[in-house]
């Protein structure tokens, strides 16, 4: 079955890469920090922390990525890119879209 949020063949060439074991370690990391990083963004947005704001949204970008969740990663790039323009203005409900998309993400990465 295919997954519409992660590419299948990215996490499987990872776990070919690697092994099962660290695989699930890699995940269960990501799915601890990535609640804190998105808390992160949002604080930053509150704060006008231009930085914070485009470190928390690089970071979940790159590890969104790394299991295929292209999606999801895109949607940070879109958010560090706010980031490194220095206009949190424009944010708009695009942080209410990336969680709601990493919600489809953890679900599967959970289930997986």
């Amino acid at each position: 079955m295919t997954s519409p949020e992660i590419d299948k063949g990215t996490l499987d060439s990872l776990t070919a890469a690697t092994d099962e074991e660290f695989v699930k370690e890699l995940i269960e990391t990501f799915l601890e920090d990535s609640p804190n990083l998105i808390a992160e963004m949002r604080t930053s947005l509150g704060t006008h922390d231009v930085e914070a704001f485009r470190r928390a949204a690089h970071t979940l970008k790159s590890n969104a990525a790394s299991f295929g969740a292209f999606g999801l990663s895109q949607s940070a790039k879109e958010l560090e890119m706010i980031g490194k323009s220095g206009d949190l203005e424009s944010v708009g409900d695009k942080i209410d879209d990336f969680e709601a998309t990493y919600a489809l993400v953890e679900k599967e990465l959970r289930n997986r």
